[in-house]
């Protein structure tokens, strides 16, 4: 089972969709324990950073997440749910983000011509080989709407990067720890396609329905 965790934070069902389209159960939850006894975790998110902190640490959300973490257990986050694992942002000053990976989130520069935020469609380009990607071919475009975006501290969990302003680093992978900056949930087949790379993470592929 994959639980997508809620925490008033818009975009679930949209998620739930998603996986049901590929024959994968998944459940939008904030009960405690079945977000740690689910094989793989999601957290989706729109809206802003600072908000959604307070709302993930309302319902004591972030000490789950961080249990999830610790126990290995695969996890995927995807837009904001991207940017609340770094450890802060541009967007809520003062604000500490989760921290479960180093760096911080910044605000798309202005460029004449380019409209922020940014909406639509971009291609990927992939700087190293990433879970999320198996089997994809680099240039595939996918669905964004931010306006801000993250610099890692650590360049070498980027794998994947889009231009749009500057070169925007746009999934990040380290040991069971997956995101996403773009929507693979309204990315089309090659959005449905990572979703289900990243239900073949736990290894034993109990998620993925039966042939």
């Amino acid at each position: 089972m994959i639980a997508i965790i809620d925490y008033d934070a818009g975009n679930l069902k949209s998620v739930e969709k998603a996986f049901a389209a590929l024959g994968l159960e998944a459940i939008a939850t904030r009960d405690h324990k079945e977000i740690l006894q689910a094989d793989q975790v999601v957290l989706p998110g729109v809206g802003s950073f600072g908000n959604s902190m307070d709302q993930l640490r309302k319902y004591e959300l972030d000490k789950v997440i961080g249990e999830v973490v610790e126990k290995h257990t695969p996890f995927l986050g995807i837009c904001l749910g991207l940017q609340l694992l770094f450890e802060g942002s541009e967007e809520s000053k003062g604000v500490e983000g989760l921290g479960i990976l180093e760096g911080e989130i910044v605000k798309i520069p202005d460029k004449p011509g380019l409209k922020i935020p940014h909406m639509g469609w971009n291609s990927l380009s992939f700087p190293r080989p990433g879970r999320l990607f198996e089997g994809i071919e680099e240039g595939v475009y996918v669905y964004f709407v931010h306006s801000y975006y993250l610099k890692a501290r650590e360049e070498s969990i980027v794998r994947a990067v889009t231009e749009y302003s500057t070169a925007l680093p746009v999934s990040v992978e380290k040991n069971q720890v997956f995101a996403c900056q773009f929507h693979p949930e309204k990315s089309s087949s090659m959005g449905l396609k990572m979703l289900q790379n990243f239900a073949r993470t736990g290894g034993d592929d109990k998620c993925l329905p039966k042939d």
